[in-house]
């Protein structure tokens, strides 16, 4: 069992005074990214993520980064997870579950994802004493929160991320982001046990 070639898509637009998002998504893609933020290490991350997540992603943002990065990250993070949710559907045949371990370097960060259709973060492990630090100066360690958050809220998803160990900012925040990307690769994939049906008791997701 398998889904057909874009049956499972999201396009979500989003202009406020701060910003304006769009985001295009194939969850049964091979891949294919085409990121511009105006945040370069955050055009990185969702690099990353789509690449890991095997979706094909193109996200274009402008916002007040005179100001500050922080507007235009998280309202990405929204649109992003807006149209997640959007791709989902019905979520008939998915595996629902998925998790993953990812190391770099020194670091190690787990993922677990449940495509639940209730919104739900926990972030456990990130050193604190990052959370005043700005990686490549011009994304916010701190951000890290807000995109999970954003991500899981508006995708109606449980996300829960650890991270075990770590001492590069860097690289603790680019093994979240592909250990989030592994865990939703896993979770959106089919499962030809659950073929035309939602993997719940309730039979709703």
């Amino acid at each position: 069992m398998s889904f057909q070639p874009g049956t499972r898509v999201g396009r979500v637009e989003r202009t406020t005074k701060e910003s304006s998002v769009l985001v295009e998504l194939d969850l049964d893609g091979t891949g294919q990214v085409d990121i511009d933020t105006t945040v370069p290490f955050y055009d990185h991350m969702l690099t990353a993520l789509g690449t890991h997540a095997a979706f094909d992603l193109k996200v274009k943002s402008t916002g007040d980064i005179h100001i500050d990065a922080h507007h235009t990250v998280e309202d990405t993070a929204i649109v992003l997870g807006q149209a997640l949710r959007q791709a989902l559907g019905d979520k008939k045949g998915i595996r629902r579950f998925g998790d993953a371990w990812i190391p770099m370097d020194e670091t190690l960060a787990h993922a677990a994802v449940d495509v639940s259709g209730r919104s739900y973060c926990v972030m456990t492990g990130e050193p604190e004493e990052y959370n005043s630090f700005t990686i490549g100066g011009n994304y916010p360690f701190v951000l890290n929160r807000h995109v999970f958050e954003s991500l899981a809220f508006h995708s109606q998803i449980n996300l829960h991320t650890r991270v075990i160990h770590g001492r590069d900012p860097h690289h603790i925040a680019e093994a979240e982001y592909k250990a989030i990307a592994r865990a939703l690769r896993a979770a959106v994939e089919p499962d030809p046990r659950f073929a035309g049906v939602v993997p719940s008791t309730k039979g709703a997701l």
